[in-house]
């Protein structure tokens, strides 16, 4: 990443563009966060999280510039708040990072009990490596979700095409035989 001086994560010499803040909540209670942004956007990302389901899904509102984005998975949601420049899939992969890193970490022990902000000094540094990391590697992850996008576009070829050939034998149903 460029840097402009500051140190400000995702503010970079001509890029325009960064993450804001994030952080991983455990239902409605915000275990660890990271910032290094004066701003409303954390109270404002508390009260989404407070009106999202509780089933697994990805979920973004855009609200003054910025998209609050979110991942919730198995009771947590993991937020990051981005400027409305970066790109929606860059800041998903920041997210599904930012979980895989913490349910490793954590996962069934001490995030299960955490008090509010409890593991932000523990974890805040974690997140900010992962938000630096996403932004350094842009470029390649939007390679990588371009290549993903192309596998799961020929994969739907061919499952059509297989589709139409049953279709075309009359709908009869095909059976895998395996032979021992």
């Amino acid at each position: 990443m460029s840097g402009n001086g500051d140190g400000k994560v995702g503010e970079g010499e001509g890029e325009g563009w960064g993450f804001i803040y994030s952080f991983v909540a455990r239902g409605t209670v915000v275990v660890a966060e990271y910032t290094e942004y004066t701003g409303n956007f954390a109270a404002i990302a508390e009260r989404c999280l407070h009106k999202l389901p509780s089933s697994n899904n990805r979920f973004t509102y855009a609200c003054d510039a910025h998209t609050f984005n979110f991942l919730v998975h198995d009771g947590y949601a993991y937020c990051v708040v981005a400027k409305e420049s970066v790109p929606k899939h860059v800041s998903l992969a920041f997210l599904e990072r930012l979980k895989t890193d913490f349910r490793k970490r954590y996962g069934g022990g001490k995030a299960d009990t955490a008090m509010a902000k409890s593991l932000t000094k523990e974890f805040g540094p974690v997140m900010k490596e992962h938000m630096r990391y996403i932004i350094e590697h842009a470029d390649e992850i939007e390679k990588l979700l371009k290549v993903k996008t192309q596998v799961a576009e020929v994969k739907n070829i061919m499952l059509d095409n297989i589709e139409k050939d049953v279709n075309i034998l009359g709908g009869c149903r095909l059976w895998t035989v395996v032979r021992s």
